[in-house]
């Protein structure tokens, strides 16, 4: 900002010379505006054009006084450019433009509200699922964090509704909202609905009463970190061989299986209305159906090969990170 408005009093210094060279022409030589701004202009630049006539001696100290209050705001600009270009501001203001333009192409993406703890790990799992996603962060360290890892972000506060237009919200799939504090969430769930009525809005938060707040405020779903921690450590005591299977069931470029939600209305037009045996998926892929989420969201575990694939349902496959790759390819 300093740079900048530098460059601002750098143009007005200009413009009140050219004022004052004009002004000064028209009271002393008696010349038309034309005729002041041409000397004003060839008196500035120092061109070597000659004069429109003869300079008497009160002309001549004017534009003597001209010339050098010219080379004053000259050596000024000249000094606040190098310091702008110096410090990069207008490559800075370019890359960032560019990044916009491509946050703007963006399409059902996701956008993650805070890049602390959980919001790497939430950036991290939708990279594994290739889904396109943007950051929105005021940290200047993090943020130098997020252009190292090349992921698109969007620097400001994620409850100003500014910020959030800027992520494309009105173009997103999903919001994750991340923020340490609980009231922060609550306001970006409620500016986020208000922006965008139909995607799926996941909010963290840190206290019980925060979540029936969230849930009214239009949050999808509101997960509480500390709870899930502990839940998952005491599984680890009590059935830990199961919860480790678990924990594999996932993409990941070590994972040896994965889990992947196939909605019905992306299959092939002729799949619909028939049923899981019809789709053969495990013949033709190595994929095995083990869920099915019906349109009215109840989910069937194991469900039958007679199970009717219904418009706005969702199969959940289990495979290997190539039968997953297989079954995108055929699917």
């Amino acid at each position: 900002m300093k740079f900048k408005s530098k460059l601002h009093i750098s143009i007005l210094l200009l413009i009140i010379v050219v004022a004052i060279g004009v002004a000064g022409y028209m009271v002393i030589s008696d010349d038309t505006f034309i005729d002041s701004l041409y000397m004003t202009i060839i008196t500035m630049t120092t061109v070597g054009f000659g004069e429109i006539h003869p300079l008497n001696e009160y002309e001549k100290l004017f534009t003597i006084f001209l010339i050098l209050i010219s080379i004053i705001v000259y050596g000024y600009t000249v000094s606040a450019l190098t310091e702008y270009l110096a410090n990069g501001k207008i490559l800075e203001r370019l890359k960032h433009k560019k990044v916009q333009q491509q946050i703007n192409n963006l399409k059902d993406h996701a956008v993650v509200c805070g890049y602390g703890r959980n919001g790497k790990q939430a950036v991290a799992k939708l990279k594994n699922y290739n889904m396109p996603c943007v950051v929105i962060e005021k940290d200047k360290q993090l943020i130098e964090k997020l252009e190292l890892d090349n992921i698109l972000y969007v620097e400001g506060d994620a409850t100003n509704d500014e910020t959030l237009i800027k992520a494309a919200i009105q173009n997103a799939k999903s919001l994750i909202t991340a923020l340490p504090s609980d009231a922060d969430n609550l306001f970006v769930v409620l500016s986020a609905r208000q922006l965008n009525k139909d995607f799926t809005i996941i909010s963290r938060a840190s206290k019980e009463t925060s979540c029936s707040k969230l849930k009214i405020a239009g949050a999808t779903n509101i997960i509480m970190p500390d709870r899930i921690g502990g839940e998952h450590m005491a599984s680890l005591v009590v059935i830990p061989d199961l919860v480790e299977f678990v924990d594999e069931l996932k993409i990941s470029e070590k994972g040896t299986a994965n889990l992947e939600e196939v909605p019905i209305n992306k299959l092939p037009p002729e799949f619909l209305n028939k049923t899981i045996l019809d789709l053969d998926l495990r013949r033709k892929t190595g994929c095995t159906v083990i869920g099915f989420k019906t349109p009215e969201n109840e989910y069937i575990i194991n469900p039958e090969a007679t199970t009717v694939l219904q418009a706005n349902s969702n199969l959940i496959v289990l495979g290997k990170p190539g039968q997953i790759q297989k079954l995108h390819q055929i699917l």
